[in-house]
């Protein structure tokens, strides 16, 4: 499943209605995600980050910022944009299983389970628990609820739309978008979704004791962030 969704991001798509969209989308998430970072020297994992247009603005919030993305012509990407930054490494998902033990003060996975199996996110799961410090955290963000549908993520973006200037642009994406490549798509495999109980035991059967924040990462408020700490 992750990987048919990789190949599409790692593709031309079209799932940014404009330039201003992709702008604000990622500096709206770079700020959510700087809330979450404990202290400035604090090492940050942003995991399957995407282009993280605004990685800057969470790297000047902490200490080390690794950006741990899987699409390969995204990675290139990233490794250029930010070479110039000494706090930004860029690593593949697979790179992860050889970062030393118990190195991260707080992981972020935004955006990214829906487009996982179960067994996809449990393996992800384990290898950023091993890489917290006791007492770090994972934040995983932007999660889909079995009785919310598309009609909520197009209102989510509506209003987003309109709070920033692109509503034009928002429209026509959206008509653009029901005869595109990601709604094929997104038709064809799905999305996966979890309730909050179902979300809960998942992290909790991962060794982490978590809970729902009041709010959730980005713009659409219909979806859910957890934040899971390591014991110890």
């Amino acid at each position: 499943m992750m990987d048919d969704w990789i190949d599409y991001y790692d593709s031309t798509h079209t799932i940014y209605v404009s330039k201003l969209h992709r702008d604000v989308h990622f500096r709206q998430i770079a700020e959510d995600i700087a809330g979450y970072i404990p202290s400035p020297d604090a090492t940050v994992l942003d995991y399957s980050c995407g282009e993280a247009l605004s990685a800057g603005r969470v790297a000047d919030a902490c200490g080390r910022l690794i950006l741990a993305e899987p699409a390969p012509g995204v990675r290139g990407r990233l490794i250029a944009r930010f070479a110039p930054n000494v706090k930004i490494r860029v690593r593949s998902l697979d790179d992860l299983r050889n970062m030393e033990e118990n190195s991260l003060d707080l992981a972020v996975m935004n955006s990214v389970a829906q487009y996982m199996t179960p067994q996809e996110l449990d393996t992800a799961l384990t290898v950023v628990g091993r890489l917290l410090k006791p007492g770090g955290q994972l934040v995983l963000g932007d999660i889909l609820q079995p009785d919310v549908g598309m009609a909520q993520d197009v209102i989510a973006l509506l209003r987003f739309a309109l709070a920033h200037g692109f509503l034009a642009d928002a429209l026509w994406g959206l008509a653009r978008t029901a005869l595109s490549d990601y709604r094929e798509l997104r038709s064809k495999i799905g999305l996966r979704r979890y309730s909050e109980a179902e979300m809960i035991g998942k992290l909790t059967a991962a060794g982490f004791a978590a809970s729902r924040a009041a709010q959730n990462i980005g713009h659409n408020p219909s979806r859910m962030t957890f934040v899971a700490r390591k014991p110890g």
